[in-house]
């Protein structure tokens, strides 16, 4: 039997985990002196009226080792190997401890860094899925088309407001001054697995034009493997109204378009009120 575990910089959360049979390691979120465990007794909502009403931002601690290994003799305790997905080795140390624990476990746990973060090693995590459920390939050869396939990814946001950028230092006072004066949205992208802007617009519409561009210059989505879109903060309806505006990209080829929140790991720096889209593109195809 082949387990899937994946760390909740993801923004899967324990129960959808469960619904979708695999395995959460949370990541540790602390305000001040209070630490929770993402995704399992601090939902993506709390997140948020924490971090709205924090003067300080939150911070996430890698999960070690010790965590790891301890995860993977469970999992493996009945004979089953592991896939295990972490967000980018560019963004966190969580990925080498992860590799350090497995080498106990050999030919029993693989561990793919998934360069990226959030619905972009979500969608990567639910591709994981998909091939151990089609049971046609071994587990060496879903790590090998993983890690084909995750240089593919495409991970696009569009951020609501220049504070909590401010907050964690990625952007001067000045800058996010001028730029929330001027109503200035940047869209910021994973790439190479670190947190790249890409591209900034005036005004929301300029935003979601920009970010229309960015995925038409990325050779489109690839409708045949899993997409993503998200919001951050307690309301979709800017997210809904993207999709409204960005409808030719979807018609024809997505019905349901799969919507969740972003939680701690990206929400810390975007804030409410940012969008995103991740999918493996048709680049080079």
């Amino acid at each position: 039997m082949i387990k899937i575990l994946i760390d909740s910089a993801s923004d899967i959360d324990l129960k959808e985990a469960e619904e979708k049979g695999i395995y959460l390691l949370p990541i540790e979120v602390s305000f001040g002196e209070e630490t929770y465990l993402d995704g399992v007794n601090l939902n993506h909502n709390e997140f948020f009226e924490k971090l709205i009403e924090s003067d300080e931002l939150p911070k996430t601690s890698q999960i070690n080792p010790y965590r790891f290994e301890e995860e993977f003799e469970k999992l493996t305790e009945d004979g089953s190997s592991v896939i295990c997905i972490t967000l980018s080795s560019k963004l966190s140390n969580t990925y080498n401890n992860a590799v350090t624990a497995s080498k106990k476990f050999k030919d029993k746990v693989f561990v793919v860094d998934s360069l990226n973060a959030c619905i972009g090693e979500r969608i990567l995590c639910d591709l994981a899925i998909r091939l151990v459920e089609d049971g046609k390939l071994t587990i060496k050869e879903i790590v090998e088309e993983l890690n084909k396939k995750k240089e593919k990814i495409e991970l696009l946001a569009l951020v609501g407001t220049l504070k909590y950028l401010k907050k964690g230092g990625r952007i001067s006072s000045v800058v996010a001054f001028t730029g929330e004066i001027l109503s200035i949205k940047p869209v910021i992208s994973v790439i190479n697995g670190q947190v790249k802007m890409v591209g900034k617009a005036r005004g929301s519409k300029k935003g979601n034009n920009l970010l229309v561009e960015k995925i038409e210059a990325c050779g489109g989505i690839d409708f045949t493997l899993p997409y993503a879109t998200a919001y951050s903060g307690f309301s979709d309806e800017i997210l809904k109204k993207y999709l409204s505006d960005s409808s030719h990209l979807w018609e024809g080829h997505a019905e349901d378009i799969p919507t969740y929140q972003i939680g701690s790991t990206i929400g810390t720096h975007i804030g409410p009120g940012g969008i995103g889209v991740a999918f493996f593109s048709n680049r080079g195809e």
